[in-house]
Parts: structure tokens; sequence; C-alpha cells
């Protein structure tokens, strides 16, 4: 079958491009208008608008530099990556415990809510115990993740904004909320900025998801500047129509407004967005029709970032386990539906119901807080430090405003967030004591867990980085789990996905398929190279059909070097791949103008190579 038909028989998608990873990213991010409104409105109140710009102004710094990082390491983990490389093992166990705590409070507080969101339906799911016995069902019972809901919540704030903006904007009322220093306290308005941050849960989603994007190098800046443009637009003007539509004036002898209030006071600190929506100024059937809609979205977006938060724990928990951050238990696989069972039943299950018991929203807003600025300032630290320590590496992508000084292009972007981030976290570990005492107490758990670990089990040094080996029985000690297969045009690299497939076909392995762009010396590495791309693209697509027909699953990598051999052989060390199948050259005349990808490719990768190597050879050269 020639690789015309082959492709149009199984109309490949360009798996995980920047639409992709933009979709599955606002997911998460989009998700927390549901509960961000509400919980910063409790601490800011009028000045909760002033609140999300100045957390927007910090997560564009922060998007930067995990545009940077992950580019540079396209590997799940994000900030206890990109620690592990700036720094080294006990710097990157604190980022990832933090992270962990993150996912935590998302799955507890989006569990949480969805159950305040089908209140229409029946009234006592606003109240305790009901909300808290629904969340939990919520995080027991979760399915499956849905992507394309992301687009239709985009749509429905965006729909809300408008309509806001017609009806209830009021620039006189936004300015009478203001009671700077009484309603907020300045110490209640420097603990909403932190809190605030909650509004941007989910920008480690694509660095989560870097591995199996196709061209890390350009879709993985555009995706995050697609998501901080997204989310920009509802966080810079939904509180707008918020605060407009429930302004603050005095309640019970206080100056607040009703998003702050919980629903036992007449509030709508558990719903806001639906708060939002009765005070539009509209009735009947149309307001009846539009509450049952964001609802039923709300709920179900909720539902789906809950899911999104129990994935993004067990991927976290499972990388920990493979850098031997905690025991390897929690990296086993349940044989059947090979996912790390364990993981997901003490972090995901176990501790968020936990931390889900009491029922108070503000201190899950607070202890997100804590656990992402945290993870935040590691990655701007991170990103400073490998710009010191590594000046003279070429970079794929760079991100910018920087300084150049003392030989060393100092990145402005992650010194302002981690300035920025680092002195929000202690703002929450000052103004609050709830918090200051959990979330110390997470970190002095997690170390001491990691400190006897790690000297008394498996006998490391703190600081060394060390992979887990591969976990397989004595039967499947022949069998490949991880395999990597270059492949480049006018090479036999259908023979090579052939035998890869072959190998990879029995037990599921995933296969890697990467084509390496050889970039001129006098270009940038980001260099748009049209011609050269769509070779690529053509090459991965047909990798991607030979992977289909065999029922093994491909991921796709466009690698951008300045020699392929060096290329391959560090794909294969960072992805830690168990066999490389390449194709040897064929003894024909390759068409006029065409570089040598293979031949002393092939040698170089034999001599270097931190795995075994087999080489398939094409017909012809046979």
């Amino acid at each position: 079958m020639s690789p015309r038909r082959r492709r149009q028989q199984h109309e490949l998608e360009r798996v995980l491009g920047a639409n992709a990873l933009f979709a599955t990213a606002y997911g998460n991010v989009g998700s927390s208008i549901y509960y961000a409104l509400g919980v910063t409105a409790v601490f800011a109140l009028g000045l909760t608008p002033l609140v999300f710009v100045i957390a927007g102004i910090f997560f564009a710094a922060t998007a930067a530099t995990y545009a940077e990082g992950t580019v540079r390491y396209p590997e799940a983990g994000g900030s206890a990556s990109f620690a592990r490389h700036a720094f080294n093992e006990l710097v990157s166990f604190g980022a990832a415990w933090a992270q962990m705590l993150n996912y935590i409070i998302t799955i507890a507080i989006s569990a949480f809510f969805v159950p305040h969101y089908l209140s229409i339906f029946w009234e006592p799911l606003k109240e305790n115990p009901w909300d808290i016995i629904g969340g939990a069902v919520v995080i027991a019972l979760l399915v499956a993740l849905n992507i394309v809901l992301a687009l239709i919540d985009f749509a429905t704030q965006l729909l809300l904004v408008l309509l806001g903006f017609v009806l209830v904007f009021s620039p006189h009322t936004l300015t009478s909320n203001v009671h700077l220093g009484t309603a907020p306290t300045w110490g209640q308005f420097f603990l909403a900025i932190p809190v605030g941050m909650i509004a941007y849960t989910g920008i480690e989603t694509v660095s989560n998801l870097a591995e199996e994007a196709r061209d890390p190098v350009r879709s993985i800046p555009r995706s995050i500047s697609m998501v901080a443009v997204a989310v920009f637009a509802i966080y810079f003007t939904l509180p707008l129509v918020a605060l407009s539509a429930l302004p603050v004036h005095v309640i019970d002898g206080k100056l607040t407004t009703l998003l702050a209030l919980t629903p036992d006071k007449g509030g709508f600190q558990n719903d806001p967005v639906l708060g939002v929506v009765s005070n539009l100024g509209i009735g009947g059937a149309l307001l009846s029709s539009l509450k049952v809609y964001v609802g039923i979205l709300a709920a179900t977006i909720l539902f789906i970032a809950t899911n999104a938060g129990i994935i993004g724990a067990s991927r976290i928990t499972y990388s920990m386990a493979t850098y031997r951050q905690l025991p390897g238990a929690f990296r086993r696989l349940h044989p059947r539906f090979k996912t790390p069972w364990l993981s997901l039943i003490v972090f995901a299950g176990f501790v968020s119901i936990l931390v889900l018991l009491p029922g108070r929203t503000a201190f899950l807003g607070t202890m997100y807080s804590f656990g992402a600025m945290l993870s935040f300032t590691v990655a701007h630290v991170s990103v400073i430090q490998l710009r010191r320590r590594r000046g003279g590496e070429e970079l794929a992508f760079r991100a910018r405003p920087n300084l150049r000084l003392r030989g060393v292009d100092w990145p402005v972007f992650a010194v302002f967030g981690g300035t920025a981030t680092a002195l929000a976290w202690l703002v929450v570990v000052v103004q609050s004591p709830g918090t200051r005492y959990a979330g110390l107490g997470w970190l002095v758990a997690g170390f001491a867990v990691y400190v006897v670990y790690r000297r008394r089990v498996v006998h490391l040094p703190l600081t060394e980085t060390v992979r887990a080996p591969v976990e397989i029985g004595p039967a499947q000690a022949l069998e490949f789990r991880n395999v990597l297969v270059p492949v480049a045009p006018g090479y036999p690299s259908e023979e090579a996905m052939d035998l890869a497939c072959r190998l990879a076909a029995e037990r599921r392995a995933t296969i890697v398929a990467v084509t390496v762009i050889e970039v001129p010396l006098e270009l940038p590495l980001d260099a748009y190279l049209p011609e050269e791309l769509a070779a690529a693209d053509r090459e991965l697509e047909e990798a991607h059909a030979i992977g289909e027909l065999y029922g093994v699953r491909v991921i796709e990598r466009i690698v951008r070097a300045r020699t392929a051999g060096r290329a391959i052989v560090d794909e294969a060390a960072r992805r830690n791949s168990e066999i490389i199948v390449m194709g040897g050259p064929r003894r024909v005349r390759l068409e006029a103008g065409r570089r040598v990808i293979f031949g002393d490719t092939v040698d170089f990768v034999l001599k270097h190579a931190p795995c075994r190597v087999m080489v398939a050879a094409g017909r012809v050269a046979a």
C-alpha cells in the first residue's frame, strides 16, 4: 500500500498541536471562574476586579517562565522538572510536593462546587452536609474527560460578559464598591492577590502534556499565549460585571457583597456565576432557562476539572516515584487497567476527600495559593538559574524581556514573577494561620518521607537524580515498553516502523516517532522552515498510520537540532527509551541537494546511545 493511500485511509490528526494543548489547558484554567470569583470576593470585596488584574500580571510572567522551561525540557513535571535540571533532586521534590498539594486542592474545590451549581434542581445541595457528600461522590465516581466542552465553556463565559456589559455594567457602581482600608482592609487586599491566582489553575497542564506534543518549539509557546489571552479576556471583564450586578453594600451591619456570603446567608460564594446570572436584570422563562443551562454546564465543567486534577495527581506521583522521590509502589500499574492505582486511591481519592470534609471554600482557596505560589516561585528561580549556569547553551525558545548583564541574558519576566509569587506566598503564610500550619505541615511531612525513603530504603544521596528501573516480570524481560524510532525522508523509515511495531504490538508498548530538522548554523533553532516542516509532518503521519495498523500507540515528535545523531541520543536518554530502532541508509543515489541524515548518524547513535540500538536495512540495502 502506498504512503498516500495509507494516510488517506486513516484520516490522521496532528495530535497535541497548539490548538489541542490550548483546549486541554483552558478546560482546566477556564473552569476556575466557577469558584475563583466567589473565593476571591470573600477577601477583596469591591476590589475583586483589580485583584484579578494584578494576578493576571503575575500569571503573564509565570506563563513566560513555563513556556521557556517546557520548550527547553519537554517532559512531564513542570516546575519539578525545571528544578531538577537547574538545581538537584531535593529542590525538585519540594516543587513536586507543592504541585501535589495544588492537584489535591483542585480536585477538592472543583468537586465541592459541583453540587452547588446543581442545587437549581434540589435546594439542599447548597448546604452542608449535602454539598460535601455530593463532592465526595463526584470524586469517587469520575468517568471520562471530554476536551470539546472547553470551547463551549469559553463561549458561555463570553456570552455572560456581553450580556452583563449591556444590562448591568456600571462604572459608578464599581467605584462606589471601593472602601479602601475598610472593606477590604489592607491585609485582606494583599491576601486576595495570591488567592486570586486560583483563577489560573492548570498552567502545569501544558507542561505535563509536553512529552506528547508534536512540535514543542512552536506549539507550546503558542498554546500558552492562547490560554493567557483567553483567560485575561474573561477575568479582566467578568468580575466587572459581577460587582456591577452584586455591588458592595451594608448587609447585617457589615460592608460586603453577596458574592462573598455563603448560601445560608443568601449569598453566592459557592456558585458565583449563577449569582451573576440571577442578577442580570432579566426574568421569566429566559432567566430560568439561562440558570438551568449555566448550572448544568458549570457542574459538567467542574466535573471535568476534577477529573483533570485526578489525572494530574496520578501523573506527578508516578513521576516522583520514577525519580526515587516516593516509594516505587506509587508507580506500580494495575495489571488490568494499566493505571497507577495506589496513587489514585491515596492522593487523588483519600487525601482529596479528607480536605473536602470541612466544607470551607476560603480555606481551600488559601491552601491552593500556598502550593501554587511556592511551585511558581521554584519555576521562576529555576529558569533564572538555568540562564546563569548554562548561558552558553543555544535555546530553541527564549522568552522575553531579558537584560544582558555580565555575559548572561537575565530573564526579567522570571525575576519579576519570582519576586511577586514569593511575596504572595509569604502573605498567605503570615495572614492565614490555618493555612500556615496546614501548608507547612504538608511540607514537613513530605520532606520527612523523602529523607527516610532516600537514606533508609534506597540508600541514595538526597540531591542525586536516579531513575527507577522499569518494573517488568521475569517472563517479560526481553519485551520493550518504550521504543524510539527516528524517521527521515528518503530512507527506510517504513521498515524501521514495521519492525518497531512488531516489537511493541504484543505488550501495547509506546513508540516515539521522532524526526530531526537539522537547522543550519546561520539560523536560530526556532527558525521557520516550511519545506522541512512539511516533510517532517509527512513522515510522522506515515509513522502514525503504520502504528495504527498494528494497534500501537505512536507519539510524534519534531526536534530541531544542529546534528541529528546527538538529538536522537538526547531524546532517547530523556525519555528513558529501552531500544532505538532506526533505518539504515539504502545504497541508492539520493535526490540532488538532499542532506544525508542517516549514515554518519547511525554510527553516532550506535556509539553514544544510552540503550540498545537495532538497525533495519532497506530492501535495496539488504
